[in-house]
């Protein structure tokens, strides 16, 4: 007999705005897989089948690759190219202004950027290497008016937190923090804030250009620049090779 079963699907960023909807409860038959049912959404979304080479997928908040066999009652995203663009709504009410992790936080309010630098510095570092991300005041030499940055929030907080586990893996550096802001961004505002603390300099360097150019490049996150003619959304930087995307072929 067939079995049917329901899995929610979460629009992200632009594609919010392709599928009319932030999310649904989807029906599929018991051992759909992730490509099966991307292919049965595109067929009431035509946009994804252009879409399917830039397009990540993931189940509850982890990537994954069209092959991964889906259970009832799971989480599928799909994600466009992060850093891209976010949808004009607002957080929603109930949303705490704090998520943390050990080494990761998201928030809704300004960026205490002391308070990071106080929490992990140490006597025994020789060195803490800061980047600062900071809302410039205009992109290719149209005037930007703010910044809207959302998320999607559960995977963001968990990828970061890897992001900082990698990094203390990898690199020789005693600690890591990384905190990332959402909601509407001021000129002159910082978007997101690393910082590395290492016995040495030149650990602290590499790992910091690390977290961030692989942060703007794998964690759900998107921005919508306003300007005074319009809103457009950001370019999104393309997924790394190790990201399965929609249109990859299962292994």
């Amino acid at each position: 007999m067939l079995r049917i079963m329901r899995v929610k699907v979460q629009y992200l960023g632009m594609l919010r705005e392709l599928a009319a909807r932030e999310s649904e409860i989807v029906e599929a038959r018991s051992e759909t897989t992730l490509g099966e049912l991307y292919l049965a959404l595109q067929g009431r979304i035509p946009q994804l089948g252009e879409l399917h080479q830039a397009i990540a997928l993931a189940v509850n908040y982890e990537y994954c690759g069209r092959e991964r066999v889906l259970r009832e009652g799971d989480e599928v995203a799909l994600i466009p190219p992060v850093s891209g663009g976010a949808t004009e709504a607002a957080a929603p009410a109930q949303a705490p202004a704090m998520q943390t992790m050990e080494h990761a936080a998201v928030v809704r309010q300004p960026i205490d950027r002391q308070a990071v630098i106080t929490g992990i510095q140490k006597p025994d570092d020789g060195a803490l290497v800061v980047f600062d991300g900071v809302v410039r005041n205009q992109t290719r030499g149209r005037r930007t008016l703010y910044l809207d940055y959302s998320a999607y929030e559960p995977m963001a907080l968990q990828q970061m937190e890897q992001l900082a586990q990698q990094a203390l893996a990898n690199f020789k550096i005693r600690d890591v923090w990384i905190v990332h802001r959402l909601g509407r961004l001021e000129i002159g505002e910082t978007s997101v804030y690393i910082a590395v603390a290492s016995p040495h300099r030149a650990a602290a360097f590499e790992a910091c250009r690390w977290v961030i150019d692989t942060l703007k490049k794998t964690v759900p996150i998107w921005k919508k620049e306003f300007f005074e003619d319009g809103a457009v959304w950001a370019d999104g930087e393309p997924f790394p090779p190790e990201v399965p995307l929609a249109g990859s072929a299962s292994k």
